[in-house]
């Protein structure tokens, strides 16, 4: 496309309107209409919402005069200071009618070639009653009004009861939908995921309780409007939980692929998990939170003080495989940030070697795996399978760094969304001002790895054994098979505050996959490398240009 300019107006200031290439741009001009180069809007046209011909208010309702020479402009603009976003809104009076609606034209014209992704139909599904029951709320004071003046058409649905929204992804005909968005927090986000790598996998002809399939990927992406009582991969992708600006990140089709990781127990599928799949501390916080929901979030303060107390360590093996690549490594200091170029280098290597990992990785998943057969597999192995054994206080493997307001690093700060690794953190056995260290160290800027007691891999794939294992399995097994009545009853049993710190410790923990228990502790779970993609870009660096920058299309 040619470059199109042409002196424009907002309010009485005179301005240099310029359409070149992907950016839009005015420039105020002073009394001798000479540009005045501190005063520069930028907006590239994969940012630009919508454009109008005429005047658009917005407030205190939606409405549209009339108007021969003037249009309107929505966009993405950024908020100082931080990853928020809000929407920008800017009336110009062009010289002429004619020119007017060649603006309107060209910009329209810009917007729609570059902006092939955005989407036209999504699935919405709003969760009424998760975190502070606002989904609803939030939807229709907040996103609802934003769809709509972007031209994006939604089917809503509300969730009635836990897997609604998976059951529905699974079973109904999705045609015509360009991508699915969860109102809630990341529970929600977890049923939309498990129901649409599950449908694919059908569609597909693949098996998801086989730990040696190489699974598909699915051309539908998934939005988050965080409405939740946590909303970790909301702020581990986008930087902030703010509604506003993940509606604007679906709104422009922006695409951010993310690693997702598979928990099998022999040949069973237990979940997929994209942020923690967490053995000891983390399982124990959240079993104990699970018996008093009653107390909204704070539930898991208060779990945390009391598991922190009663001072836990479980006996066990983990053997885990190493990631090949040596491009990063859990403690380089780096971010990953929009645009990571690890993570665009790693797509084609590591994902290459999927149907390799995934042939050798089921013999290496038996609970009778030997020391000597684990060295006799490394040689064919794309990474070097280790094995550590002890008593540890947590088990912590992450596909991102796990960031949350509380935690603005994460369990990882280093740790990428989509080069086909997770970060494997091993804090052993330690006292309690040790792992208090060790916890504390998550709020500032030192590192929680620089201890004694911690070790991190990057890897690609896991196999976890309990001490006792044929004895553990067999309890897994049973406990997998308790009534809701019988589960129930353990937990009222179990749930006051003293006899978590006073009773006899169990032998074994619960796993933590993204915020809901599996059954069993012996378990194998390996990455897939770009399983899923979102509606979102990473975080953008704080330094950093926005996409589409005069900066980066400009020399």
């Amino acid at each position: 496309m040619e470059s199109f300019s042409s002196t424009l107006k907002i309010g009485k200031k005179n301005y240099s309107g310029l359409l070149s290439w992907r950016l839009f741009k005015w420039t105020e001009l002073n009394k001798r209409n000479e540009e005045k180069t501190a005063c520069v809007e930028r907006v590239p046209v994969e940012e630009i919402v919508g454009v109008q011909a005429g005047r658009l208010e917005l407030l205190p309702k939606k409405r549209v005069e009339e108007s021969e020479t003037e249009f309107t402009v929505l966009y993405v603009r950024r908020v100082r200071g931080g990853q928020r976003w809000s929407l920008g809104h800017t009336v110009f009076t062009a010289p002429d009618p004619e020119l007017r609606d060649r603006w309107v034209q060209s910009l329209r014209h810009s917007t729609e070639k570059y902006s092939e992704e955005r989407p036209k139909n999504l699935l919405v599904f709003i969760n009424p009653f998760g975190g502070r029951q606002r989904g609803r709320e939030v939807y229709w004071t907040q996103i609802a009004p934003l769809f709509e003046l972007a031209g994006v058409r939604a089917h809503i649905l509300e969730t009635e009861r836990p897997n609604h929204a998976r059951d529905y992804i699974l079973k109904s005909d999705l045609t015509g939908f360009d991508g699915l968005v969860c109102v809630g927090g990341d529970g929600m986000f977890s049923e939309l995921m498990h129901g649409l790598i599950g449908r694919t996998q059908r569609e597909a002809g693949i098996s998801e309780h086989d730990p040696e399939a190489t699974l598909q990927s699915s051309s539908l992406r998934i939005g988050i409007i965080p409405a939740g009582s946590t909303d970790c991969v909301c702020f581990a992708t986008v930087g902030v939980n703010d509604p506003i600006t993940s509606a604007l990140h679906i709104i422009i089709g922006d695409s951010q692929p993310l690693d997702v990781c598979s928990v099998h127990h022999r040949k069973r599928l237990l979940k997929y998990s994209v942020s923690l799949v967490g053995y000891g501390f983390y399982g124990d916080v959240l079993a104990d939170s699970d018996r008093h929901r009653w107390m909204g979030p704070i539930r898991y303060d208060y779990s945390g003080l009391k598991m922190f107390l009663s001072n836990r360590s479980y006996k066990g093996t983990v053997r885990f495989q190493l990631a090949e690549s040596q491009s990063s490594n859990p403690r380089d200091n780096t971010r990953c940030r929009s645009g990571c170029m690890v993570c665009s280098e790693s797509t084609d290597r590591l994902c290459g070697f999927g149907s390799l990992v995934g042939s050798t990785f089921h013999s290496l998943s038996r609970a009778s795996l030997s020391e000597s057969q684990v060295s006799s597999c490394s040689v064919s192995l794309p990474g070097e399978w280790r094995s550590v054994s002890g008593s540890f206080k947590a088990v912590n493997l992450t596909c991102m760094s796990s960031a949350c307001p509380k935690s603005p690093g994460g369990l990882s700060p280093s740790a990428h969304l989509a080069d086909g690794t997770a970060d494997l953190i091993l804090v052993r056995d330690c006292g309690r001002a040790e792992f208090l260290k060790h916890l504390s160290r998550h709020t500032n800027n030192k590192d929680q790895f620089d201890l004694p007691f911690v070790e991190v891999y990057r890897v690609t794939a896991l196999h976890f054994s309990p001490e006792n294992n044929e004895e553990e399995e067999e309890k897994d097994e049973n406990e997998g098979m308790e009534t809701e009545e019988e589960t129930e009853g353990s937990k009222r049993k179990k749930s006051s505050f003293m006899s978590g710190l006073c009773g006899a410790p169990p032998s074994r923990s619960k796993w933590n996959c993204d915020g809901e228990l599996v059954a069993h502790t012996a378990i194998h779970a390996r990455v897939h490398c770009q399983l899923i993609r979102l509606f979102a870009r990473g975080i953008e660096s704080s330094h950093g240009k926005r996409r589409g920058s005069c900066l980066m299309y400009y020399k």
